[in-house]
């Protein structure tokens, strides 16, 4: 490159892919038992809640916490 030529972006966007995590899963695992606590036992939707309400919490925060960190489009 020349110095006369002036610098060009990329073509495209930059690409932003989550982090790998677990709270998806541990998500789906408190709502099945909560739906499974419907049928069987009480103590398994309490269980499911208790699980689902603070993995859903810190699933939340994580996300808000990426965004902030990703450049103004």
């Amino acid at each position: 490159m020349t110095p006369s030529e002036p610098d060009v972006p990329p073509a495209g966007e930059e690409i932003h892919l989550p982090e790998p995590s677990i709270l998806p899963m541990l998500l789906a695992v408190g709502i099945t038992l909560a739906l499974i606590g419907v049928t069987i036992s009480p103590i398994l939707i309490v269980l499911g809640v208790g699980l689902s309400v603070p993995v859903l919490y810190k699933w939340i925060r994580s996300a808000r916490a990426e965004l902030r960190h990703l450049p103004p489009s």
